[in-house]
C-alpha cells in the first residue's frame, strides 16, 4: 500500500512547452523542493549548444517537469482503458520526474573524460542518504527500490518503463519539443496532442492506434532532423571537443604536478575515479565556468589557450574527413608537430552517429522494443511495416566525420611559413 497525500491546492508551473505543469500530489511537490533535484537548474539540457543556438540555455529542471507533464497526461487519458493503481500512478510520474537526475555538469562530454555514469549517480540518488530518497520513502519502503528499476530498464512494470524509455517514450517527446522550441529551429515540432490521444495498451506495452501512423511518422522525421541539425552540429561540436581537451589537459597537468594559479582542488576526486555522490553533487555547470574563467591566466599555454576559446566563443574549424585517410592523418599530425602546434590537443577527429529508427532484433545489444500499430481487426504490426517512409531509414545508421583545427593558429605562422603552407595543402587534400 502507497500512501499519498495530496496538497491543498493544486501547484502550477508556466511552462513554454506544454503550457502549464500540474502538480496534484505531496510527494511530486516534494520532490521538486529536494537540493538534489534544484539542482538540475544549474545544468544545461544541451550542454555546448548554447554557444551555436543562443536561446538553448534552458536546463534539465525544466525538461524533467516536462516528461512528467507528459507522463501526467498519459496516464490520466489511459484512465479510460485500464484501472491504474495508485502506487502504479506514483511509479510512473516519480520515474518521469528523476529520469534525468544523476546528470553532471555538460552530461555526456564530462562522463567521457572522466568515465563517469549519469545512470549510477540516478541511482545513488535515488536510493542513497538524500532528500530525494527520503521523500520517496515516505511513500512506502520499497518505492525508491521501484523508481530505481523503472528507471534503469530492471523493472517487472514493462509499461511503465517503456514510457520513460523506448523509441516513443515521455522523455525524447518533450526533449523535442522543448529543445526545438529554445534553439528556434521548426524541425523538432509533432502533433503531440494526437500522439496521446491514439496511444492504447497491449500486452504489457503501449501501442498506437493505425490511423495516428503519420503523426508517429512526422515524430520519427522530427527526431532525425534534430539530430543532424541541432544535436551534431559541428559548431557545438566544436565546443565540445574544445570543452573536452580543457578538462583532459588539467587532468594531465594535476599527474605531473604542475602549480596552478588556481588549483582544481574539487576536481581530484574526479581525476582518481574515486567519486562520492556528495562530491558529484557539488559540481554544476556555473561552478565548471568559473575555473574555466580563471584558468585563462594560468602560465600553462595550452590550458590557457583553450579556456580562452571556451569562454570567449573562439572555436575551432572544421572539415569534412574520412578516417580511413590513416596516412593522411599522420601527416598532418608530424606537420602539426613540425610547427609546434600540439595535435594532442589543436588536432581532433570527431565522430557522430545515430539511428533514428530501428525494428527488433532478438539476441542482439541494446535490443530496441519497436513501435507497433494497433490495426482494426486487433493485430499489432511493426511501424516500419505498414509505413513505407519509416522503413526507409529502419536500421540505417549515419555517420559523420570532422576534423577540428585552430585556423587562426596556422594563419599566424608567419615565422614559419613553409609549416603554414604544408599544412594548409594537406587540409584540402585531406577533405572528402
Amino acid at each position: 500500500m502507497v500512501y499519498n497525500e495530496k496538497l491543498h491546492e493544486e501547484k502550477v508551473f508556466k511552462d513554454p512547452v506544454h503550457r502549464y505543469v500540474h502538480v496534484r500530489d505531496k510527494l511530486i511537490w516534494d520532490l521538486i523542493g529536494t537540493k538534489e533535484f534544484q539542482r538540475l537548474r544549474r545544468i544545461r539540457q544541451l550542454g555546448t549548444t548554447y554557444l551555436t543556438f543562443h536561446g538553448a540555455e534552458h536546463s534539465r529542471f525544466s525538461h524533467s517537469l516536462g516528461v512528467y507533464e507528459i507522463m501526467r497526461r498519459i496516464i490520466e487519458n489511459f484512465q479510460q482503458f485500464t484501472n491504474w493503481s495508485e502506487e502504479e500512478r506514483l511509479l510512473g510520474l516519480s520515474a518521469a520526474l528523476l529520469h534525468d537526475i544523476g546528470h553532471g555538469p555538460f552530461s555526456h562530454t564530462f562522463e567521457k573524460v572522466f568515465h563517469l555514469n549519469h545512470e549510477k549517480f540516478t541511482e545513488e540518488i535515488i536510493l542513497g542518504e538524500t532528500e530525494v530518497n527520503t521523500v520517496l520513502s515516505k511513500a512506502n519502503q520499497d518505492f525508491p527500490q521501484q523508481v530505481a528499476d523503472i528507471i534503469a530498464k530492471t523493472s517487472k512494470n514493462k509499461l511503465l518503463v517503456s514510457l520513460i524509455s523506448s523509441q516513443i517514450d515521455a522523455d525524447r517527446m518533450d526533449y523535442l519539443l522543448r529543445d526545438a522550441y529554445f534553439t528556434g529551429v521548426s524541425y523538432g515540432q509533432f502533433d503531440l496532442e494526437r500522439i496521446l490521444r491514439v496511444m492504447r495498451f497491449y500486452d504489457d506495452q503501449v501501442v498506437i492506434k493505425s490511423t495516428g501512423m503519420h503523426a508517429v511518422e512526422h515524430y520519427i522525421m522530427s527526431r532525425y532532423q534534430m539530430y543532424w541539425q541541432v544535436y551534431f552540429h559541428p559548431v557545438s561540436r566544436s565546443a565540445e571537443v574544445i570543452l573536452r581537451k580543457i578538462l583532459h589537459r588539467v587532468k594531465d597537468l594535476a599527474s605531473q604536478g604542475y602549480a596552478f594559479k588556481q588549483p582544481p582542488d574539487v576536481f581530484h576526486s574526479f581525476f582518481t575515479g574515486k567519486v562520492s555522490l556528495s562530491e558529484y553533487l557539488q559540481l554544476d555547470e556555473s561552478f565548471i565556468l568559473y575555473f574555466f574563467q580563471k584558468w585563462q591566466a594560468e602560465d600553462d599555454e595550452i590550458l590557457a589557450d583553450l579556456c580562452r576559446r571556451f569562454t570567449n566563443r573562439k572555436l575551432f574549424k572544421y572539415m569534412e574527413f574520412n578516417p580511413m585517410q590513416v596516412k593522411e592523418w599522420y601527416e598532418l599530425y608530424e606537420a602539426f608537430q613540425e610547427a609546434q602546434i600540439d595535435p594532442d590537443y589543436y588536432l581532433i577527429l570527431d565522430s557522430s552517429s545515430d539511428l533514428p529508427y530501428d525494428f527488433y532484433r532478438p539476441g542482439e545489444e541494446e535490443e530496441r522494443i519497436p513501435i507497433q500499430l494497433l490495426m482494426p481487426n486487433g493485430d499489432v504490426r511493426e511501424l516500419s511495416r505498414e509505413s513505407e517512409l519509416v522503413d526507409a531509414i529502419s536500421g540505417k545508421k549515419r555517420t559523420d566525420h570532422k576534423l577540428y583545427f585552430p585556423l587562426d593558429q596556422i594563419e599566424d605562422l608567419s615565422t614559419n611559413r613553409a609549416a603554414k603552407l604544408r599544412i594548409v595543402e594537406m587540409l584540402k587534400r585531406g577533405g572528402t
